[in-house]
């Protein structure tokens, strides 16, 4: 998340950052992971909203982030749509177009490779 939010403060003046959180990846009901108990997370899976919203400012402040996050509906509309389970980058043109599209996380995180859509795309944005 740390280059993430480099990114974010480079070109933060020409492009909205936004962190979507969606469906909780190993909750404690589900996908357990032991270094997640051994850090002493324990997150059942949210069931409303608010619970889910719950869950994404106790992220948030976990990770630290200094970027905005939205937090997808708990009928998951958002990861339906993109794909972004468990965890996806990408950037959106000016024109509305996915102008980038990570493969899926962790091993698909790749900040190096949004930062070239990112150059690719702003003389788009200003043209």
């Amino acid at each position: 998340m740390g280059e993430l939010s480099r990114l974010s403060r480079t070109y933060g003046e020409t492009i909205a950052f936004f962190v979507v959180y969606i469906r909780e990846a190993h909750p404690e009901d589900g996908w357990v992971l032991t270094a997640n108990r051994d850090e002493g997370l324990f997150v059942p899976d949210p069931q409303s909203r608010s619970e889910r919203e719950d869950v994404a400012e106790a992220c948030a402040a976990k990770f630290a982030l200094d970027i905005p996050v939205l937090v997808d509906g708990v009928g998951d509309e958002v990861a339906r749509l993109y794909g972004g389970w468990p965890d996806r980058l990408y950037l959106i043109g000016s024109d509305g177009r996915i102008a980038y599209q990570g493969a899926p996380g962790p091993f698909g995180f790749h900040v190096d490779e949004l930062e070239s859509a990112i150059e690719r795309e702003l003389p788009r944005a200003t043209a």
